[in-house]
């Protein structure tokens, strides 16, 4: 049986997508030398990038509360984590060959992929999933003075151990979602997915109708399709315009 869906979810979802598509296509024609910008240091471009990547691990989040409410079986959870896990894979040999120095071995779906488990085998802690959201944004804070104090060792920064996210020196790396603190992001999204869940509100209809809300949320039911296509049809658009101009 289809599970039932949350439109507000895959709307916002939708949108983090879209977001997400501008702020690429922005970074494509800086790295073709169109444009004069830093993404990797400037607050315009590092905040969005951290405000689209909330958005997408609050709604995987929610997503996953839902599917855990409808009783989503181990098989069904398992054939969209290998999904997810492939593409991964697909991301890091496509980053390779751009990026040879700085691919991506830990990004956004390699962190997903590790985080959905997390959050999977804890999904019935219920509000525990707020504590333990706020202790793992702790350690993010504390990381620093940890390395100072010698609670944590420089073998934390290397790439075997440096996925976990307490480090003191960032990773060269085209994108990189730890699951410090970004773990937290989808605990949370869980935890208050399954809080309105539980509550009253979750059976009374909206009649609050939001521009774009259908297409938005269309959109969001394809995250994992567009996350993977968008980025070959803007450099193929940015070809094309280089090429043919």
């Amino acid at each position: 049986m289809k599970p039932n869906r949350i439109e507000a979810v895959d709307a916002l979802r939708g949108l983090a997508l879209v977001w997400m598509a501008v702020f690429h296509g922005c970074f494509d024609i800086s790295n073709a030398g169109f444009l004069s910008a830093n993404f990797y240091a400037d607050p315009l471009w590092t905040w969005q990038r951290s405000c689209i990547l909330s958005l997408f691990l609050l709604c995987a989040g929610a997503g996953q509360a839902l599917a855990f409410h409808q009783g989503q079986s181990w098989r069904r959870f398992g054939v969209r984590w290998l999904q997810i896990a492939g593409c991964a894979a697909l991301v890091s040999l496509g980053s390779a060959l751009m990026f040879p120095n700085s691919f991506i071995y830990f990004g956004v779906l390699h962190g997903m992929a590790v985080m959905l488990l997390i959050v999977r085998l804890t999904a019935s802690w219920g509000r525990w999933l707020w504590l333990l959201g706020a202790l793992v944004w702790a350690t993010y804070f504390l990381t620093p003075w940890a390395f100072d104090s010698g609670w944590l060792s420089t073998a934390f920064n290397a790439k075997p151990l440096n996925w976990i996210g307490w480090i003191s020196i960032k990773p060269i790396t085209e994108d990189y979602v730890p699951l410090v603190p970004w773990l937290a992001l989808m605990w949370w999204g869980m935890a208050a997915t399954q809080w309105w869940l539980a509550s009253p509100l979750s059976q009374k209809p909206t009649s609050i109708r939001l521009p774009l809300l259908p297409q938005l949320a269309v959109l969001g039911r394809w995250s994992l399709s567009f996350y993977m296509l968008h980025q070959p049809m803007l450099l193929g658009a940015l070809w094309a315009w280089t090429t043919l101009t």
